[in-house]
């Protein structure tokens, strides 16, 4: 009789936690994929049938015409908005009902992750993103460049003193160590050289932190997604508790000989300190912006100054693991795509070498915040790299307040969202989107060239994310990857080799957007060097 019981308790369990939500949409009268019971529509990425990236372009593409439609992460709803306009009011105008991305880590299990910007929720992400917001200012990152310059002369270098006509390298290995070596001297303030020193603890840590090749990994995030409750009892977070360790030690040990020492250098780490003390910066308009794909700043205007809250040694180690975790792997990825476009695009790659010479000559050798930023080609280019391979390819709002989605013509019925309904965001289904950008394959800079920039329409291209829960770290990013682009571009040729797959078919069996073969390259010397 017991077992009777027990047995119908489970399958009353699994029909209301896993089978119950897969008609969620269907009962809203929304159109909804045909999602697998417990793991929806994951299953095409778990069974390897389509990478993640062409998923979010799938269901993208889905029910032509609808402003919206659902699919499942797994067990959870989320409602696909596919309308540019209804975007911009659920992340702008109507912000405040949508201020929280998915929480999926406990703060008691692992404080690193939670702590962090992007994870916060409610009036303690405002506050803390209010604290950061002066830390990220164009006047700040301008402090940065010297680093980030340094970081490319000595990835070039290396190359270079190899003394080779053409060297095959990896590049996804590569640019991760000159982004660890980036974050290691702005955020840390710690100057390491992981070309050098491949097996330096900085960079085996942050590679550890973004590796999800393995099962277990893998296992162990899908599990925090799934069964959030579970994973929170059996104390699993999303990093080792060694790996935490080593970030929370190597933050508070900087701290306090800086403190003590009474140590001043113009980095990351020096802007959150002065954050905690109440320095607080406004922006300058006197300074120039980045790049197109920079995100605007969102500020409660004609309300007084937004509330900061106090930063502990916690909390700063959760903005660095932060900076690690979305500049390390994402930003090298974004890296890796222009090393393609460039090596089968030569026509392209030639025109922005001669702006680069051409910069060179005319700052007498030198880099600087203004040479980066005046270089119009090179932005063009960076801006179609992250168009057509956006570093965060989609994007989620969490429903903090009910909410009604108001239908627009007849085909559609008022769409209410309860608290903590998923909305998801796919930017890389909006920018390739014909409707959007022309022939969307193609990869061509003069989309964004000051005559044709300004038909870009509002909101459907959003590379750093969009509203005020957009990327605080755009700047800071663009910078790193234009530093490295000017030196690479200066000394070397990009060309494809006998294993870079052209034209690029994506791995289904890599976590992270890959292709098949890898980011093999050649870096042909140019003479002149």
């Amino acid at each position: 009789m017991l077992r009777i019981i027990l047995s119908i308790a489970l399958a009353v369990l699994i029909w209301f936690r896993f089978l119950k939500p897969m008609n969620h949409f269907t009962k809203m009268g929304v159109k909804q994929t045909k999602p697998w019971p417990i793991l929806g529509d994951i299953w095409r990425n778990l069974f390897q049938q389509m990478h993640s990236l062409e998923s979010v372009e799938f269901y993208y593409k889905m029910f032509p015409g609808a402003r919206y439609s659902g699919f499942y992460q797994f067990n959870i709803p989320a409602l696909i908005i596919k309308d540019s306009e209804l975007l911009k009011q659920i992340t702008v105008r109507d912000f405040d009902h949508f201020t929280d991305h998915r929480t999926f880590v406990d703060a008691d299990v692992d404080p690193l992750w939670a702590g962090n910007l992007f994870a916060l929720t409610g009036h303690t992400w405002k506050e803390m993103r209010a604290t950061l917001s002066g830390s990220f200012t164009s006047s700040k990152m301008k402090n940065m460049v010297h680093y980030m310059n340094g970081a490319a002369e000595n990835f070039v270098q290396f190359f270079l003193n190899k003394n080779e006509k053409l060297i095959e390298i990896d590049m996804k290995d590569a640019f991760t160590r000159f982004t660890n070596d980036v974050i290691s001297t702005t955020t840390f303030g710690i100057e390491v050289d992981s070309l050098k020193s491949p097996n330096n603890a900085i960079y085996l840590m942050a590679k550890r932190s973004t590796d999800y090749s393995s099962l277990y990994r893998r296992l162990r995030f899908f599990a925090m997604l799934m069964m959030p409750k579970l994973t929170r009892l059996l104390n699993v977070g999303l990093f080792e508790k060694d790996l935490s360790s080593f970030f929370f030690k190597t933050i508070k040990d900087t701290i306090h000989v800086r403190e003590e020492k009474g140590i001043v250098r113009q980095d990351m780490l020096n802007l959150l300190l002065e954050a905690r003390k109440g320095i607080l910066y406004e922006n300058s308009d006197a300074l120039m912006e980045t790049g197109f794909a920079t995100v605007k700043e969102y500020t409660q205007s004609g309300k007084g100054r937004q509330k900061t809250t106090y930063l502990t040694d916690d909390d700063i180690a959760s903005q660095a693991m932060i900076f690690f975790f979305a500049g390390f792997d994402s930003v090298a990825i974004v890296m890796c795509f222009g090393s393609y476009e460039l090596a089968v695009n030569k026509e392209i790659q030639n025109k922005l070498r001669s702006e680069v010479v051409e910069s060179r000559r005319l700052n007498g050798g030198k880099v600087t915040y203004e040479s980066l930023l005046k270089m119009n080609y090179m932005d063009q280019v960076i801006s179609e790299v992250l168009r057509k391979w956006p570093p965060i390819p989609t994007a989620d709002r969490v429903a903090t307040q009910p909410y009604t989605i108001e239908p627009v013509n007849a085909d559609e019925k008022p769409v209410n969202l309860k608290i903590g309904d998923v909305i998801s965001i796919p930017i890389f289904g909006y920018h390739r989107d014909p409707k959007n950008f022309e022939n969307p394959t193609k990869f061509d800079p003069e989309r964004f060239s000051d005559e044709n920039k300004s038909k870009i329409k509002p909101y459907t291209y959003m590379p750093f994310g969009l509203g005020p829960r957009n990327c605080i770290g755009s700047r800071f990013a663009l910078l790193e990857i234009k530093a490295l682009f000017y030196h690479l571009l200066l000394n070397f040729e990009i060309e494809p080799t006998k294993i870079t797959t052209v034209p690029m078919k994506l791995s289904v069996k890599t976590f992270t957007p890959t292709p098949v073969g890898g980011f093999w390259f050649g870096l042909k010397r140019l003479k002149s060097t």
